[in-house]
């Protein structure tokens, strides 16, 4: 079967950008193919700094034959609405058969569609897709109206080693393409992909963006091995180097020991997010004075020119930040908070100077429920930890908040446990990042999470769908994550009337909050292979927002419905709660209240009446102790009971007075085991 490729050629796409573009163009060309009924087999995409590539193998030739079918009117139906039908599908009477339906006889046109060439289509379907590319920004060149990210320079495409013919931006396609911009930048023709890649490697460009990663990480790790070194391992910025380069070569530099007196995230930060250079570690695991660059061809003196290029443009960087860090440090943070209230945290919710007073108030408080915390510490660590936002390094190095703000901590003095507080207190920043577990960073990473969710959720700028702006789904799961991981006894209600009462909102906090944080922890716990209804049934009671209580509780649950007990009682609930449901609707009445002992007849009743009595003791001193394996052993001795009664009692007996008495049984089976969970909640 015949193959399409097809190469957009021209300027240098943002790195950042490709991977997206490349699969955006897979996606449209695929689905214009499906669209057009042109079946195949495979479909890659690949991407370079100067190209965008796509193969798809398995095309037809051309389209299918197709056949429509459309049913007109009844054969017996009036001249001119057979006429109008006909002419309306430009068919003949010869073309229609008569079909017997259930309502009568109808005429059906058959119309039979050619298929269309692949190439004709594919002439057709390219240029749409190439104006739809969903680029962030594109911009216009020379004299043309087509918007693109860059200005295109050729378009290959190629069906069965043919030339599809289109126009696009003012270019036709064509045959050729061009190699590497400075090893081969003549153009030569191209017969079909295997050609393609093999011609453009000789001309030293590599298609394969996950090959450019490979070349990169070999040959780091090679350069590093050999100068007794070790890669500081960084996936994001090796695929931002694989994007910016064609021919990667990696190449080994060094800058003056004198910079390592500057805090090494400085170093890197630089490296990475300036200069986009690898890191590496000596043997004792300290940033070494080297860097890896990769360069984008292969030099004709071995990179000597290269490296000193780079050396003498980091040596400036670096220059910069020395000079940053030693700057910052001649004045305190306590000396930088005042400058906090001139920088906005929200239109509605007040100064950066604002959230540091609620976070020093919350802080101090929440301090009270993590052991070993220390209020006045916490207090001051909130004080300082935004400071370092107004530093000279921290506005040329975002990504270094917090971090500064420990150095700078303690060069000032301040003690160990309030430094690392300020660099802790934006964590965890994503599921990958580590949670605090110090008593201070705790407080003050909790006060700054939870002073956003109520402030945020007081203003109504709540998530909605896949929106979040202001990462309030992160922040309810780092505060998740910080409970559960610290087994910290923190209600979450509690935490909530804290951040409520440090803003001086009137009212109580938003009770959808505790359903948000409900919807973020089913969510945690199901990547963890926990199950979500389980979290649901236990969430369902009300009134329940300690974490720790709740997984306590979710997880002896899924001991239990593990068990054949468990899975046994669940049925008899669902046939007491379907019985109930149903009775109770047919009476227009709840049967909840106390069971008549006097009542009571059969010997199944009475065994029923006395283990529910005994088991909801047992439930509630096992839930009072959080001894929750208890609570499961006491609702498994309700099995037997449970099971005897439905096996031997007739429920809707005529004598009204019994069935009453029997109905409140069942409701009291439903209440005792509601203690634990709600039963309706858990699916299987």
């Amino acid at each position: 079967m015949p193959d399409l490729l097809l190469e957009l050629f021209g300027e240098e796409i943002p790195a950042s950008m490709q991977a997206r573009a490349a699969e955006d163009l897979k996606r449209l060309v695929c689905n214009g193919c499906r669209g057009a009924n042109l079946p195949f087999e495979t479909a890659k995409a690949y991407v370079t700094p100067r190209r965008l590539i796509l193969r798809i193998t398995g095309l037809p030739k051309a389209q299918p034959d197709a056949r429509e079918e459309i049913r007109g009117p009844k054969v017996d139906a009036p001249d001119k609405a057979i006429q109008g039908f006909l002419q309306g599908n430009g068919v003949s009477r010869d073309q229609c058969e008569e079909r017997e339906l259930a309502k009568g006889v109808f005429l059906c046109a058959i119309i039979k569609h050619q298929g269309r060439p692949t190439m004709e289509v594919l002439a057709e379907i390219l240029p749409k897709v190439f104006a739809d590319l969903p680029w962030p920004k594109s911009m216009r060149w020379g004299s043309g109206s087509t918007r693109w990210i860059r200005p295109l320079h050729s378009i290959l495409v190629l069906f069965d080693g043919t030339v599809v013919p289109l126009t696009f931006a003012g270019i036709n396609s064509g045959i050729q393409t061009q190699g590497h911009r400075f090893h081969a930048p003549e153009s030569f023709d191209v017969l079909g992909f295997a050609d393609y890649r093999d011609k453009l490697a000789a001309a030293k460009v590599i298609i394969d963006p996950d090959e450019r990663r490979k070349t990169i990480s070999e040959g780091a790790r090679r350069l590093a091995q050999e100068a007794g070194l070790t890669l500081v391992e960084d996936d994001g910025l090796l695929a931002e180097i694989s994007g910016l380069v064609e021919w990667p070569v990696p190449m080994l530099g060094s800058f003056d020991k004198r910079f390592l007196d500057v805090p090494s995230e400085v170093l890197v930060a630089t490296m990475t997010v300036n200069q986009k250079y690898l890191s590496l570690r000596d043997a004792e695991g300290d940033l070494s004075p080297h860097f890896i660059a990769v360069a984008n061809l292969e030099a004709q003196d071995g990179g000597w020119k290269i490296i000193a290029g780079n050396e003498y443009v980091l040596t400036a960087r670096l220059t910069d930040a020395e000079f940053f860090w030693t700057q910052d440090k001649k004045k305190s943070l306590a000396s930088r908070v005042p400058a906090l209230d001139e920088v906005v945290f929200h239109a509605k919710l007040g100064h950066l100077g604002d959230k540091v007073s609620r976070m020093e108030k919350l802080a101090a408080e929440l301090a009270g429920y993590i052991p070993g915390a220390d209020a006045e510490r916490a207090q001051r660590a909130a004080h300082l930890c935004k400071a370092d936002l107004v530093s000279d390094m921290v506005y040329e190095f975002p990504e270094l908040q917090g971090v500064m703000g420990q150095y700078y901590a303690l060069n000032d003095g301040e003690p160990a446990d309030v430094a690392l507080a300020i660099r802790q207190h934006y964590s965890p920043a994503g599921p990958m990042d580590n949670c605090p577990s110090e008593a201070i960073s705790l407080c003050v990473a909790l006060a700054d999470k939870l002073d956003i969710l109520v402030g945020f959720w007081a203003i109504d700028e709540k998530p909605t769908g896949s929106r979040d702006p202001f990462a309030l789904r992160r922040a309810a799961l780092g505060i998740i994550r910080m409970i559960l991981e610290n087994n910290l006894r923190l209600p979450l209600k509690n935490a909530f009337a804290l951040a409520q009462d440090a803003y001086e909102f009137s009212g109580g906090p938003d009770s959808n909050l505790l359903d948000f944080f409900a919807d973020r922890l089913k969510a945690h716990l199901r990547e963890q292979g926990m199950r979500h209804d389980l979290i649901q049934a236990v969430f369902s009671l009300g009134g329940e927002d300690d974490l720790v209580r709740i997984i306590g509780q979710v997880q002896a649950l899924e001991e239990f419905f593990a068990s054949e007990d468990g899975a046994n009682l669940l049925t008899a609930y669902r046939r007491a709660a379907n019985i109930l449901r149903i009775e109770e609707k047919k009476d227009g009445l709840a049967h909840d209240g106390a069971v008549h002992q006097e009542l009571l007849q059969q010997k199944e009743e009475f065994d029923l009446a006395h283990a529910l009595g005994f088991a909801v003791v047992q439930i509630d001193e096992a839930l009072a102790s959080e001894d929750f394996a208890q609570a499961m052993t006491a609702m498994a001795g309700l099995r037997r009971p449970v099971d005897g009664f439905f096996d031997s009692v007739t429920v809707n007996t005529e004598d009204d007075a019994l069935r009453g008495n029997r109905l409140r049984l069942l409701s009291e089976i439903r209440q005792t085991l509601h203690k634990v969970a709600d039963f309706s909640e858990i699916e299987g």
